[in-house]
């Protein structure tokens, strides 16, 4: 086993890291409190080719290894989780376009899409329909010249704010397979944003809930397959969630590095903190886990690439151990800030909030929790 990054890996990673040491860690607070992220951003990183990291090179994206896009979201994370994680939201939706739509569609969006002129976001989630995600009931009835959407999509990363949403609907019975997946532009007449939502954390994020009324769109606009869209969602569910375990990594091990910094310079009782043998072993059991942590991601990453048979049990595994251990090594990195760990200055706070909604989001710890059992159970 080589566990060492190639020459090409490491600077892919140098490079994203560099990238949010200028233009986004600077900026991460004030964004936050703004509540949005400027768009002039994203085609600063569509640039460095982050638009389509795992597009196709022959679609013009990067045709980057899901291990190498691990790194960027890592990297990008130790700037700021919340920008990192609608990265990925937007890099989700690209794979799926490039992957099950037709030629038309994609020669029409995918360069705006790719240099991220198109900021892209993703519609599964409803009121009420969450972990079961195959219960959504937002229709799409045919016309003569398309579809007509009527429904309502619920904590939607960038609602009100993305250029596109990419949308799960139902087209014909219940359950998975009467799904759909369409493409639906902003300024569609039909499609409406609710207000802001107030949220714990991911505040440089806009998030409201996407409303369909009367909302026609284009039979071109279909993506792949009619009835075929659950299993497209699904897909793109394995790779996300390494995404978003990168990007509690990254946050982490910004955490973690921050904190040790703070403890050489905090002087308690005569000495810098980082002396007493208590707090020192707080520290090394830190390192321990994000070291655990990112053998974990990246060999998950690595079984997604090669297509094992039990990536997507790997990838569930990681995703819930990774965002797990983020967020516990955060709120220690906190505690051992002391009072000033509480204050918005000392950016250890952001960190505890940004991270905690990873175990929710992309299928909760618990729906992980029940893939693994599923698949050791049926290797009976």
């Amino acid at each position: 086993m080589d566990f060492a990054l190639t020459e090409e890996q490491t600077a892919i990673f140098d490079m994203a890291y560099a990238f949010g040491q200028e233009h986004i860690a600077p900026f991460a607070r004030q964004w936050e409190s703004e509540g949005t992220i400027p768009k002039t951003l994203w085609p600063q990183i569509g640039e460095l080719g982050f638009g389509g990291l795992y597009v196709s090179e022959n679609s013009g994206g990067s045709g980057l290894t899901r291990l190498d896009a691990t790194l960027v979201f890592e990297a990008l994370s130790m700037a700021c989780p919340s920008v990192a994680a609608f990265l990925s939201i937007h890099n989700m939706c690209a794979k799926m376009l490039d992957s099950f739509a037709n030629d038309d569609l994609k020669s029409r969006i995918m360069p705006e899409v790719l240099s991220l002129n198109t900021v892209l976001s993703y519609c599964l989630t409803e009121p009420g329909s969450g972990s079961d995600a195959a219960a959504l009931k937002t229709r799409a009835e045919r016309t003569n010249e398309g579809y007509t959407l009527n429904g309502t999509k619920a904590f939607i990363s960038g609602g009100g704010y993305s250029d596109a949403y990419v949308c799960m609907v139902r087209t014909g019975e219940d359950g998975p397979k009467g799904i759909s997946t369409v493409y639906v532009e902003d300024g569609t007449p039909g499609l409406s944003f609710g207000a802001l939502e107030q949220k714990m954390g991911w505040k440089s994020q806009p998030t409201a809930q996407v409303q369909f009324d009367d909302c026609n769109i284009p039979s071109g606009n279909l993506v792949g397959t009619e009835g075929d869209g659950f299993k497209y969602a699904m897909m793109g569910l394995d790779g996300g969630r390494l995404n978003i375990a990168s990007c509690s990594l990254g946050a982490a091990q910004a955490g973690l590095d921050m904190t040790v910094q703070y403890m050489s310079e905090r002087k308690a009782f005569g000495k810098s903190i980082d002396q007493f043998q208590a707090l020192q072993f707080r520290l090394a059991d830190m390192e321990i886990e994000l070291q655990a942590a990112r053998t974990f991601l990246r060999q998950a990453a690595w079984k997604l690439d090669q297509g094992a048979p039990d990536a997507t049990k790997f990838c569930a595994m990681a995703k819930k151990f990774v965002t797990e251990t983020g967020s516990k090594v955060v709120d220690q990195c906190l505690q051992l800030h002391g009072g000033y760990g509480y204050l918005a200055d000392y950016g250890i706070e952001k960190l505890v909030r940004d991270l905690r909604v990873h175990q929710i989001l992309e299928g909760t710890n618990e729906i992980m929790r029940v893939i693994v059992a599923r698949q050791m159970l049926a290797q009976r």
